[in-house]
């Protein structure tokens, strides 16, 4: 469970190399540290997230302080590999493909920091329910909707000029 630091160490090196590849404007650098976050923290950590629920079930089960066994739990594996498959495909594709693959993790991540939260008031104080999980499932969010947002501005801004 500690490999959760990893994926923002590894988003902000990709970040640096991307920005470091190009032009230096605030579109470029925008851009790159977003593309980061899709790549590594969108795609990377959800494909580990799905092989985690996927083949290490009990073990992931017991780290949320959830019972082990549930079919819901290959379901969330599922919904994992599917943002994780985004994430990676946004190499590629840009515009609204972003927005799109933005908006549906988001809304998934917050969705899990609100039951992360309830099952805390329910006494449920396990590493993976209140621990790092529970502030990725609340940061990262925040933060793409927010890049997305000033890389629209900024892109929009920069086409004008």
């Amino acid at each position: 469970m500690d490999i959760l630091w990893l994926w923002p160490i590894l988003a902000l090196i990709f970040a640096l190399v991307l920005v470091y590849r190009g032009p230096r404007t605030r579109g470029v650098v925008i851009e790159s540290v977003l593309l980061a976050l899709l790549v590594v923290m969108v795609g990377l950590s959800s494909i580990w997230a799905f092989i985690g629920h996927a083949f290490m079930g009990e073990r992931i089960a017991a780290y949320i302080g959830w019972p082990a066994g549930s079919p819901f739990q290959l379901e969330v594996a599922v919904a994992n590999l599917s943002y994780g498959v985004l994430g990676i495909l946004s190499w590629r594709f840009r515009g609204e493909f972003w927005t799109a693959t933005i908006l549906g993790f988001s809304i998934f991540y917050l969705g899990a920091a609100y039951i992360h939260i309830m099952d805390m008031f329910r006494g449920n104080y396990a590493p993976g329910n209140v621990g790092a999980p529970l502030y990725f499932d609340i940061i990262l969010p925040v933060l793409l909707l927010g890049l997305l947002a000033a890389y629209k501005v900024v892109v929009k801004g920069e086409s004008r000029v």
